[in-house]
């Protein structure tokens, strides 16, 4: 059997209230539990002494027995006192998702490209400067003469 110590949702549509409490990891959210330990009224102001109230003697004896605390619960006992705050880093899911890599493959590959073309394009101007000078030298008395022939 094994026990988690979490909330319980009560209270009104839109106002809500939370009992702490211990109950079979199997059971429901508000369903059946085995002991209350404490509230949690988010509604109140985070420096309102009645925001969080834990029987610290109680979570103790259920966390001696194997009972434990859902992240949420520990972090309201760390803030109350009783325990220590949870690190939570998940690596894995904070990498990007497999469409996310091939649109970044994508993207660099594109990068790539344009920096290939860049460094040809600044390469080719020099040598492809001195041909086009001279075209145009060549066009200019071929067009000379087309206009005297027409004359």
């Amino acid at each position: 059997m094994a026990l988690k110590i979490r909330l319980t949702r009560q209270g009104a549509k839109k106002r809500p209230f939370y009992r702490v409490v211990v109950a079979e990891a199997s059971s429901p959210r508000d369903g059946r539990y085995i002991e209350r330990l404490g509230t949690y009224n988010p509604m109140l102001p985070k420096d309102d002494e009645n925001r969080v109230s834990l029987n610290g003697e109680r979570i103790q004896y259920w966390i001696g027995n194997g009972a434990k605390a859902t992240d949420r619960v520990a972090h309201l006992m760390a803030t109350a006192g009783l325990g220590e705050k949870p690190v939570r880093n998940n690596p894995e899911k904070a990498k990007p998702k497999a469409k996310a890599q091939e649109r970044l493959k994508e993207q660099e590959e594109a990068r790539q490209t344009a920096k290939e073309a860049e460094a040809e394009a600044a390469a080719a101007p020099a040598e492809e400067a001195a041909p086009v000078e001279e075209a145009a030298a060549e066009e200019a008395p071929a067009e000379e003469a087309d206009q005297k022939a027409e004359a």
